[in-house]
């Protein structure tokens, strides 16, 4: 079984000096291709230069993350237009995250919707990390619904009525990653009911390990412990969620 890591940090500070081995690791444990969100600008040489060892393996976002967004954001998405023709496959991560602060809300959503429009002028999808801004998210998906936009909420944990509502503005995925296999999380409830053609895989590493190795450095090789835990709560084959899961990948990031 192969499968795709939709969202991981393989150039994190907490891999510093075994990247390599990291992204080996994932192949090894049949992971063969990893997407890696963008955050700003002080991070992103670091991620491409990860990326130019690893061709066909890892493929770059480009993108404003909500908490690195201030005052200066403008400038800050000025600097992402040079690397437009590095291979991105993505418009992320961006979205917005009020739950440390809402000292630069206006800020964020002015972020978020100039990233959305630059997505419609490429034609690429957006990777979306929203946290504790449910209403105001979709108060910017109904002011932009005239563009095309697609793709992918990241470290989905929301309700399936919050699925729904999403699919109103195009072709929209969740990403599931180690949550669903804590014990008590409501997403494992509601994976039962969202469709497999609209799942992806994920892990967020180095955060967000899945049970049973919470609480360590979560790496992409532990993606077959999230598809195992999918596959039981829909009642299906890891075989099946692997396959599927990868299709939606490459559907949508066109990989």
């Amino acid at each position: 079984m192969t499968y795709i890591d939709t969202h991981t940090h393989n150039y994190d500070e907490a891999y510093i000096g075994e990247e390599d081995e990291v992204i080996a690791r994932a192949v090894e444990a049949g992971v063969t291709k990893l997407i890696q969100p963008d955050i700003d600008s002080n991070e992103r040489d670091k991620m491409f230069e990860l990326n130019a060892r690893h061709p066909g393996v890892l493929f770059p976002m480009l993108g404003l993350y909500p908490g690195s967004v201030t005052k200066g954001w403008e400038a800050e998405i000025d600097k992402m237009l040079p690397y437009r023709e590095k291979g991105i496959v993505a418009i992320g991560e961006i979205g917005l995250d009020f739950h440390s602060s809402r000292e630069f809300e206006k800020e964020q959503e002015a972020a978020f919707i100039r990233q959305l429009e630059l997505a419609d002028k490429w034609d690429l999808p957006v990777n979306i990390h929203e946290r504790d801004s449910l209403n105001v998210f979709f108060r910017v998906m109904e002011k932009c619904k005239h563009l095309n936009i697609r793709g992918n909420m990241h470290a989905f944990s929301g309700s399936f009525e919050t699925f729904t509502q999403l699919q109103k503005y195009g072709e929209w995925y969740v990403g599931i990653g180690g949550i669903v296999t804590f014990k008590k999380a409501s997403i494992a409830e509601t994976i039962k009911k969202i469709p497999l053609d609209r799942i992806l895989l994920e892990t967020d590493s180095p955060y967000l390990t899945p049970t049973p190795f919470r609480g360590m450095r979560n790496e992409s090789k532990y993606i077959p412990l999230i598809a195992a835990k999918i596959a039981e709560q829909k009642g299906i084959s890891q075989e099946e969620v692997a396959i599927q899961t990868t299709a939606n990948a490459q559907k949508l990031f066109g990989i």
